[in-house]
């Protein structure tokens, strides 16, 4: 089930994605940009901005285009090219073709981690997208690390109970220099006369049963009578509990199943 609800969501996700608007983006360094400007063939140029906001381009030298959108850095060459007395009327068309400056890293149990560029407004889920989904794995939750006005925050989403619940508007919209971490999911260990003793995904409000079930069940010498299980406590001081079928297994438990005698 929980692998069928990843699978969803990174389907749903995609077309999510797809659909994201190419929006004006802010122009930054190590974008590289093709430019052209109607009717004059020899000011076309492909070139690179600079780590302080400035392009080159042909009878303007450097010109600052950092933090201005292509529309505005248009606008601008434009008006430096008819103000030169270079044009009369300049039509400036500049396209990125890299994407450097505005790209957010999605690390951990993503099917492919890497650095993905900004394009537009995005939000978490569609760089989950774009990094095909979450592992096999991966856990719900995911960290956001971002930096706005000189301060970073983390947030955490659960993004399946967000997508099982619809509440899309818990979703986050990412910028370029943000990291997205997806947590590997937590896990428990069973041990004893099971069929696959070690360690075991923990899914949600999962049971001892459910845990011995994940275990491949018990060996014909193996008893749930006398289940136990060792837990550590808030200070990290393992202590063995006994456990019966019904009670809910914690991350890092190991359940001990014992050899019958009869």
């Amino acid at each position: 089930m929980k692998r069928l609800v990843h699978w969803m969501v990174a389907a749903v996700l995609m077309l999510g994605a797809g659909m994201a608007g190419a929006a004006e983006i802010l122009l930054g360094p190590g974008d590289v940009v093709k430019a052209s400007v109607y009717g004059s063939p020899d000011l076309a140029i492909e070139t690179r901005v600079s780590e302080g906001g400035t392009m080159t381009f042909p009878l303007l030298g450097e010109v600052q285009v950092g933090g201005l959108t292509t529309q505005q850095a248009e606008k601008k060459i434009g008006g430096l090219l008819e103000k030169g007395g270079y044009l009369k009327k300049a039509q400036v068309n500049l396209l990125i073709t890299t994407l450097a400056s505005q790209q957010v890293s999605v690390l951990g149990q993503v099917n492919r981690p890497g650095r993905y560029p900004v394009d537009g407004p995005r939000k978490v889920l569609d760089l989950l997208a774009l990094a095909g989904g979450i592992g096999p794995e991966g856990g719900d939750m995911v960290s956001l690390v971002r930096t706005r006005n000189g301060v970073t925050t983390r947030e955490t989403i659960d993004v399946v109970e967000m997508v099982r619940k619809g509440e899309l508007n818990r979703d986050y919209e990412v910028a370029g220099g943000d990291i997205i971490f997806v947590e590997r999911a937590p896990r428990a260990y069973i041990t004893g006369e099971v069929q696959r003793p070690g360690p075991f995904r923990l899914e949600r409000a999962m049971t001892v049963q459910q845990a011995l079930s994940a275990g491949g069940g018990l060996t014909q010498r193996g008893t749930q009578r006398g289940l136990r299980i060792t837990r550590r406590d808030a200070g990290g001081t393992p202590h063995t509990i006994e456990a019966k079928a019904d009670d809910l297994v914690q991350v890092d438990d190991v359940i001990t199943v014992k050899e019958s005698w009869f």
